[in-house]
C-alpha cells in the first residue's frame, strides 16, 4: 500500500540472464519510505547488489516496475539521468577520478548537472569534507589517500548532489579491517541526520545498530524482512537462520 511517504516502490522486479536460466532477481516487491535506513543482507550471489543497482537502472531489469518519487523509471520515456541525480551511489571500489583532486572530484557534478557556481560547489564540498574530517585533503589526489579516506570522499562526493536517497553497494568490503570503522561512522551519522539509505553490506553489527529495517535476500527473492531485532534475535525462516549461524 503506497502513500506519500513512499520514496521507492518496486513491483515484480526480475533480472534474468542466459535466456532465463539464471534468475538473479526473481520477482521482488519492496517499498522504501523517506527517512528509512534499509540494510540488505544475504549470501554472496543472492541478488543483493543486483537489486540495489536496479534501483537506479545500473542494472536493466528483465521485468517489473520501479517507481521513484512517483515516476516509473523503468519506462523507456523516462529521463533516467535526471532521476539518478537524486540518487547518491557509493560503490565497493570508490570510483573516484584518479586525475582530479578530491575537491575537483566533488565539485564537477554539481557544477555540470545542477548548474551550481564553482564557488558554491567548493563551499559545499569543504563543508562536507569537514564532516568526515578530510578538509585538509581537498587538494590531494585519490592516489594519496588510504582506502578508508577514498571511501569517505566517495560518500561526500555523492552528498554534494544533495540526493534524496543514498545507495551503498558493499561500501566497506574492499577496505582493510581497520578502515571499516571510519566509513561506517560516516554512514551512522548520515542515518542520524535522517538520510534515506539503502545499504548492501556484510557488516551485521552495522545492520543491527543503524537499520530501521533489514531485508534478507536469497536466490533473487526477499525471504524475510523486519526490524534488526526481529531478524537477528528472532529469525523465522530456516534459510535466514542458517545464514545467520554462519555470519554471526
Amino acid at each position: 500500500m503506497k502513500d506519500n511517504n513512499s520514496l521507492i516502490i518496486v513491483e515484480g522486479l526480475k533480472k534474468h540472464y542466459l535466456n532465463g536460466k539464471v534468475k538473479a532477481l526473481d520477482g521482488i516487491d519492496a517499498e522504501i519510505k523517506k527517512g528509512e535506513v534499509v540494510v540488505i543482507i544475504g549470501p554472496s550471489g543472492s541478488g543483493k547488489s543486483t537489486f540495489l543497482r536496479s534501483l537506479n537502472l545500473l542494472e536493466e531489469p528483465t521485468d517489473g516496475k520501479i517507481l521513484f518519487e512517483g515516476v516509473d523509471i523503468t519506462d523507456p520515456k523516462t529521463n533516467i539521468n535526471l532521476h539518478r541525480q537524486k540518487m547518491g551511489m557509493v560503490f565497493q571500489h570508490f570510483n573516484l577520478f584518479p586525475h582530479m583532486t578530491v575537491l575537483k572530484n566533488m565539485t564537477i557534478a554539481p557544477q555540470k548537472l545542477r548548474n551550481i557556481s564553482e564557488s558554491q560547489a567548493k563551499e559545499k564540498a569543504f563543508e562536507l569534507l569537514k564532516t568526515v574530517g578530510l578538509e585538509e585533503r581537498a587538494n590531494d589526489y585519490p592516489s594519496q589517500l588510504s582506502g578508508g579516506q577514498k571511501q569517505r570522499v566517495a560518500i561526500v562526493r555523492a552528498l554534494c548532489m544533495e540526493p534524496d536517497v543514498m545507495l551503498f553497494d558493499e561500501p566497506t568490503s574492499a577496505l582493510d579491517p581497520e578502515m571499516v570503522g571510519e566509513v561506517l561512522e560516516v554512514m551512522k551519522n548520515l542515518a542520524k541526520e535522517g538520510m534515506t539509505m539503502i545499504t548492501v553490506t556484510h557488516e551485521m553489527g552495522f545492520a543491527r545498530e543503524v537499520a530501521s529495517r533489514v531485508i534478507f535476500i536469497d536466490e533473487g527473492k526477499i525471504i524475510e524482512q523486519g526490524t534488526p531485532s526481529e531478524i537477528f534475535d528472532n529469525p523465522k525462516h530456516p534459510r535466514l537462520k542458517d545464514f545467520l549461524s554462519k555470519v554471526l
